[in-house]
């Protein structure tokens, strides 16, 4: 038996970047390549810009980072959902299934 689900925006990935970041251009490669089988809210965040103070503390040489969060969540946080550096898309795909179902 089919059963169709809703996923329409059920997540939020936010995406932590810099520039320049080559790691970052293949990582968002990966995102963009998720949102267009699965569509999600995203937000992106360039750590050395001014008012990312707390993202640049925690991701400076760390980037690319993404926070998996549901989309209801108000905002990211560092207990968000993470993966980090190099992550192909089944990996991001089941990171949103977790966060869906917390």
């Amino acid at each position: 038996m089919f059963r169709a689900t809703s996923r329409l925006l059920a997540c939020r990935i936010t995406f932590f970047t810099r520039t320049p970041c080559g790691l970052c251009d293949t990582a968002k490669a990966v995102v963009q390549n998720v949102r267009a089988k699965r569509p999600f809210e995203y937000e992106e965040i360039n750590v050395m810009d001014s008012g990312h103070e707390k993202w640049r503390s925690l991701y400076e040489f760390d980037t690319p980072v993404i926070h998996i969060d549901k989309a209801e969540a108000k905002e990211t946080s560092t207990s968000s959902l993470k993966l980090m550096h190099r992550f192909k898309e089944d990996e991001v795909t089941k990171v949103m299934d977790q966060a869906e179902r917390s």
